[in-house]
């Protein structure tokens, strides 16, 4: 393939349409830029086109999800402290109608390949319908759950009911009324489903093999209590306030040590803590919560009581809420919940031990245990997503060194980044809210804004420089990884098994996906590595 004519080069193909996706496509064409933005979905949100499944919403309060753009805050109005999936497609449509985003938008694309063409410093991309676009800029923006996970038991296509995974939920709503139920995962979404489909299943029952350590959610509906909105005039410093918080929210963990305090102080810290019903008890708590398994246990205690105390079965009681911990608390992803352990008082509830009777296979009827033979018409496969390196991995991607240096080939032994955005040997090619970046601990929008900017930035600087390639040196991401593993082994986290490390995907390298130096670090390292020059980055 020779050199390739420049009117039909794009500066930047940006894949994916939710938060990330949507912020450059706006700021690299108010730079100039000739850009594209493409996804597979047939409209804007990313994972929230997807999530549609009853009980979805964000964990995340407002205005921490939204962006900062004055032109969309002072015109648009949450109707919930924590809106649901579809409010929020309902914003990211009126932000596509104000950033006149449409225009320079293609749905319903798939991105199947992409070849970086050295000769023409372009990468060349493709669909899987076989529609080709030619790219000075790869800008990848999958999201850390963008491939789904579903375990490979036996008898899945035998089943004769319903089998879905939850991001595939049809569009028009199923009519559950009367029918048997079945939610297989208790992950942040396991919980969001069951909470509302438990309401209306004559027989309903959940599948867990790990308890989840939710915390209540404080839920607003602003129309019933305008009071508790917060005034828009306070929004410009909340904004301003993500960067210097760990989670990019407006709160931060307290600047002291949980023994520090007395029994009664820190019974008082953890109630007050609690009744935010937001992640201030997790994200907002004591200091040394995520690295002393002493203090990790004294927050895990007053968790395990306050739950306990909503629960009626003294079996039940054990198995959601166990009286010693199974691991630490903080190092599964905590959602949040608003009537999930009182849902198990209810009749037409039963929960399932998967360790103590493990699936053996589906069945035309339904699931077999070790145990018996459950019947259902709805199986609700809530078992997750190959998160943080799975979506980036299904496209097949070569980089420099051409068919033997793909991706998945150089991340089959574990994963590889400069700044969680970047890896050697790729040229021009960037991701955001990816493996080694703040991402499942960090609130969307902050991510989303903070590492658009880098990217803004860095493309500017090669303008005024006149230079066309810019690529992850092997130093700067080998340094990187280290900074990652450091952080994650002086904490708690690693002593859990978790999607967090990667444990959810049979033969996926056990490792620290998740950047646990905090917002306010990962901002300083994107900060400095442009102010030094784009420090870590072979450039020429």
């Amino acid at each position: 393939m020779g050199s390739l004519p420049t009117e039909d080069v794009l500066d930047a193909l940006i894949v994916g349409a939710g938060f990330a996706g949507v912020y450059q496509l706006k700021r690299l064409r108010e730079e100039g830029y000739k850009v594209k933005l493409v996804d597979s979905a047939s409209d804007y949100g990313g994972v929230w086109y997807w999530n549609r499944y009853p009980g979805a919403g964000v964990d995340s309060t407002v205005p921490h999800y939204e962006f900062s753009d004055p032109t969309l805050w002072k015109e648009w109005t949450w109707s919930q402290r924590f809106p649901g999936s579809a409010e929020i497609r309902e914003y990211f449509a009126f932000v596509a109608q104000k950033w006149d985003l449409r225009r320079d938008t293609e749905f319903s694309t798939h991105i199947a390949s992409a070849k970086w063409h050295e000769p023409s410093l372009t990468w060349v991309i493709k669909s899987s319908c076989g529609k080709e676009y030619r790219s000075r800029f790869f800008l990848l923006n999958t999201g850390f759950a963008a491939r789904r996970y579903i375990p490979d038991w036996k008898g899945i296509d035998s089943f004769q009911g319903t089998f879905v995974h939850p991001s595939y939920w049809p569009k028009e709503e199923p009519d559950l009324r009367g029918k048997k139920v079945a939610v297989i995962g208790n992950g942040s979404t396991g919980v969001q489903i069951a909470q509302e489909l438990s309401q209306v299943a004559e027989e309903f029952v959940l599948f867990q093999r790990t308890p989840n350590t939710a915390l209540p959610q404080k839920q607003i509906n602003f129309k019933d209590n305008e009071h508790e909105r917060v005034p828009k005039e306070t929004y410009p410093a909340i904004y301003a306030g993500r960067t210097t918080s760990f989670g990019g929210f407006d709160f931060n963990f307290l600047p002291r040590n949980t023994f520090s305090d007395t029994p009664e102080q820190r019974q008082q810290v953890y109630e007050t803590l609690w009744q935010h019903g937001d992640f201030r008890f997790h994200l907002g708590n004591y200091q040394d919560l995520m690295f002393s398994a002493e203090a990790n246990e004294e927050a895990y205690a007053f968790w395990r009581d306050k739950v306990r105390a909503r629960i009626h079965d003294p079996a039940l009681k054990e198995l959601l809420a166990p009286q010693k911990n199974l691991y630490h608390f903080g190092c599964k992803r905590i959602p949040l919940e608003i009537n999930y352990f009182e849902m198990f008082n209810q009749p037409n509830v039963s929960l399932v031990d998967v360790n103590a009777t493990p699936i053996e296979r589906l069945t035309p009827r339904g699931i077999q245990t070790t145990e018996k033979e459950w019947e259902f018409d709805y199986i609700v496969c809530a078992t997750g997503y190959d998160s943080f390196t799975g979506g980036l991995k299904q496209i097949d991607i070569e980089g420099a060194g051409g068919a033997d240096h793909t991706l998945a080939g150089k991340w089959k032994a574990g994963t590889k980044t400069y700044l969680g955005m970047s890896v050697s040997g790729f040229p021009n090619m960037f991701f955001t809210y990816g493996p080694q970046a703040p991402t499942a601990l960090c609130n969307g929008p902050t991510c989303a804004e903070s590492q658009g900017e880098f990217l803004v930035s860095m493309m500017n600087h090669l303008a005024r420089e006149g230079r066309g390639r810019i690529e992850a040196g092997e130093e700067g991401e080998a340094k990187w990884g280290d900074d990652v593993r450091k952080f994650a082994y002086s904490s708690l986290l690693p002593g859990t098994k978790s999607w967090y490390m990667g444990d959810n995907i049979p033969g996926k390298p056990r490792e620290p996906l998740i950047y646990l130096g905090g917002v306010p670090n990962y901002y300083n390292s994107l900060k400095e590595c442009a102010e030094q020059g784009y420090a870590g980055f072979a450039i020429s």
